[in-house]
């Protein structure tokens, strides 16, 4: 069972997520908290995966994000937010979170979105990712000098980047192209060490920064040679 917690100011949203996600068979919701009250329960609970409210008015979420990976072993944490361009978003990113969901993400995706998430994936939409770094005031030339780095990439690196980005685990990218989990997680090395990032999430930021996931140019990847 995939162990979720849903952290929200609003009590109507933290009811309706926890009525969606509970009717998985592999899911369990095991607590539904505001944002003061997070870190105590996490504590309590364990936690796999947080989903948590980015803007909230007792303690806001990116406060939230930090308490929870400042503990020993620190849960899954992606945002909720309303806003698919809202300006927390890249920063939540950058300190760690998972992905970001909107609100409004439809019934029959949420689920499947929370077990990426358990598996060790990326939950990012690439429409959403890109209003995020067109609106977020600190996305500046530097973003872009490290975006230059995925040209260090080989083709097949690239493929794998596109994956990562698309959300797919080390497992899902290797049925894909026909590829072990060991030759996928030696990749997956490859790829953080040379994009100088510690997380699937900054490789999945400089992907979309570079313009790999761009509606024009992306294409479902073939296996390689």
């Amino acid at each position: 069972m995939i162990r979720v917690m849903v952290v929200d100011d609003e009590a109507l949203f933290r009811s309706g997520f926890r009525l969606i996600l509970s009717s998985a068979d592999d899911i369990e919701v095991v607590a539904t908290t505001t944002g003061a009250e997070a870190v105590d329960t996490v504590r309590r609970e364990h936690p796999d995966v947080v989903l948590l409210d980015i803007r909230m008015p007792d303690v806001d979420g990116l406060t939230v994000l930090r308490r929870l990976h400042a503990l020993p072993k620190p849960p899954v944490v992606a945002m909720l937010t309303t806003f698919d361009a809202d300006e927390y978003v890249l920063t939540a990113l950058r300190s760690g979170a998972a992905g970001f969901l909107l609100k409004d993400t439809e019934p029959d995706h949420l689920a499947q979105l929370v077990r990426t998430l358990a598996a060790g994936g990326v939950v990012m939409s690439p429409k959403a990712s890109r209003a995020v770094w067109q609106n977020h005031p600190g996305a500046t030339a530097a973003d872009d000098q490290e975006a230059g780095r995925v040209g260090r990439l080989s083709e097949r690196e690239r493929e794998v980047l596109v994956l990562i980005a698309q959300g797919l685990s080390n497992a899902e990218i290797g049925g894909r192209i026909h590829l072990s989990a060991g030759t996928v997680k030696d990749h997956v090395s490859a790829i953080l060490t040379k994009l100088r990032v510690g997380s699937r999430v900054r490789a999945a930021l400089l992907a979309q920064r570079a313009g790999l996931l761009d509606d024009d140019t992306r294409r479902r990847p073939e296996p390689g040679r």
